[in-house]
Formats: structure tokens, C-alpha cells, sequence
């Protein structure tokens, strides 16, 4: 049971929900990256593809998929208006035309260059040292881990 702002315990109060915290949190923070990412001409979650392939370049869909926690259906029109925009080119492999990786173009990794800036802006919108977030952005990859363990064990 939990105790809300006016001292009354109430369960569903609004103010007393850990998804609405998360889910504004969330909001907050795209509202932040939306003109940095404005810049780039790319969108949140075609800059978290372009991230991953910052890491390592030429990725499978699958993997993308996988490292982003996004299906097919959601990634693939993503990668289409990345390669659009000519950041990415889509190939399929030799040995397996199932399998079609991701690899940067010129302008893909040139915007790497345009994109350092995004981490320390949004840093710098939190408020937090860099211990804080770090512990912050653990316990939040830590809190997913159990919900998708929760979720695959829910009946």
C-alpha cells in the first residue's frame, strides 16, 4: 500500500504509479532529443538503429532487432526511410538471401560526427552527474530485464 501526496493510502493514485513515472520520464526526455535529433534529420528511434550501427557497422535485421527489443514489422520501415535518406543500404548475403544486413553509407557515418553532441545535451537536461545516471540507467536496464522475465513467465 502507498501513500499518496494528500496522506491517504490509495493504490491507484496516479501519482503513486510506477508506469506513469516512466511513461513521463519517457516523454520528457524524447522532448529533449526531438530538436537535437531534428538537426540530424532523423527521428528517436531511427537515431537508436544509427547508434547500433555506430557501434558496428553492418548488422543483420535480426540483430538490430534484437539489441533495439523491436520486431520486423516495426524495424523495417524504419531501416526503409533510413535508406531513404541515404544513411543505410539495405544488402542481402551472398550465401543466404534470407538474410539481409544493414551497412552505413558515407553520409550514415558522417553523421556520427553531427551526433557527439547528443549525449552530453541531454546530460546536461537531466541534471545528473555522470555516477547518477549511470546508477539510474542501470537500475532501469535492470528493471526491464525482470519485466520481460516476468512477462515470459505470465500466465
Amino acid at each position: 500500500m502507498w501513500t499518496t501526496l494528500t496522506g491517504v493510502n490509495d493504490d491507484l493514485a496516479l501519482d503513486q504509479q510506477l508506469c506513469f513515472a516512466l511513461y513521463a520520464a519517457s516523454r520528457a526526455t524524447t522532448a529533449v532529443y526531438r530538436p537535437l535529433l531534428d538537426e540530424l534529420g532523423v527521428t528517436y528511434p531511427q537515431y537508436l538503429v544509427l547508434l547500433v550501427l555506430w557501434e558496428r557497422d553492418g548488422r543483420g535485421v535480426r540483430e538490430i532487432g534484437a539489441e533495439l527489443d523491436l520486431d520486423t514489422g516495426t524495424l523495417s520501415p524504419l531501416l526503409r526511410r533510413l535508406e531513404a535518406l541515404g544513411f543505410v543500404e539495405r544488402r542481402r548475403q551472398r550465401d543466404d538471401e534470407r538474410r539481409v544486413d544493414v551497412h552505413l553509407t558515407d553520409a550514415g557515418r558522417a553523421l556520427r560526427a553531427d551526433a557527439e553532441k547528443i549525449p552530453r545535451c541531454i546530460a546536461s537536461a537531466t541534471g545528473l552527474d555522470r555516477e547518477s545516471a549511470a546508477a539510474l540507467r542501470d537500475r532501469l536496464v535492470e528493471l526491464t530485464a525482470a519485466l520481460h522475465a516476468h512477462g515470459a513467465h505470465a500466465v
